[in-house]
């Protein structure tokens, strides 16, 4: 579930979120309501506006609306964040670019690595619906759980040497930057694939992505964002 909040740094920045949203909620909610007389689809609005669970969501129009915006913004960030995070890495630790210039063939273990050491959604935010302990502290009914993922991904009794880079770690698909269980990312293999056929294209190109200067991130505590990372591309000879 997911709930849109508008933020901005003055009254025009809001005005200007707040038109976009309005022109948000206007086009999903005709698309909503176009799908009910069609056959069910494996759309996303199509399968909550057909879900027994979910096919009055639309009368609630911020629960609507949130859920229906990760359509634009799922994969959106995080995605590109972890393309920009793997570049780094790989400078940050040559003999791993070394390895994979010599075994392309790591490139999909590589993309679970880089998606762990990025972990592009650094937490997430759950409500205890009842009271238990956890870890030997009682969380009661009501209580805000936050997971960071970021610290789960370089938790050392899992992953040995866990700020390194490691294109060949063994268990590098055992991080929980999409999430577990019910609540684990639905993109997540789309994921896997954008990054893994773009650096089989990238490896059949270049001999090099080289880091050339600072680079700059975002200031922010849910997205491990990437503003800027300035790179030079060699062509391979």
């Amino acid at each position: 579930t997911a709930v849109p909040e508008l933020t901005g740094d003055d009254e025009m920045d809001m005005n200007a979120r707040k038109a976009d949203l309005l022109e948000c909620a206007a086009t999903f909610t005709r698309l909503w309501h176009e799908r009910p007389a069609q056959p069910p689809k494996y759309d996303l609005i199509s399968m909550l506006a057909h879900g027994e669970d979910t096919k009055d969501m639309v009368n609630d129009p911020l629960l609507f609306l949130g859920n229906i915006l990760l359509l634009i913004v799922g994969g959106n960030d995080t995605t590109r964040n972890s393309i920009s995070g793997s570049v780094i890495a790989l400078n940050e630790f040559p003999e791993e670019y070394d390895k994979l210039r010599a075994n392309p063939a790591l490139i999909p273990n590589m993309v679970a690595e880089m998606i762990r050491l990025q972990t592009p959604v650094i937490h997430m935010r759950r409500t205890a619906n009842q009271d238990f302990i956890l870890g030997g502290h009682k969380i009661r009914e009501g209580d805000k759980v936050v997971m960071w993922y970021l610290s789960g991904n370089r938790d050392e009794s899992v992953f040995e040497d866990a700020n390194r880079f490691l294109i060949d770690r063994k268990n590098a698909r055992q991080h929980v930057a999409f999430g577990f269980g019910v609540h684990r990312c639905m993109g997540n293999r789309l994921a896997e694939l954008q990054l893994k056929i773009l650096w089989e294209e990238i490896m059949k190109r270049f001999d090099k992505v080289e880091l050339v200067g600072d680079v700059v991130r975002l200031p922010n505590n849910f997205i491990r964002g990437i503003a800027d990372v300035p790179v030079v591309l060699h062509p391979k000879k």
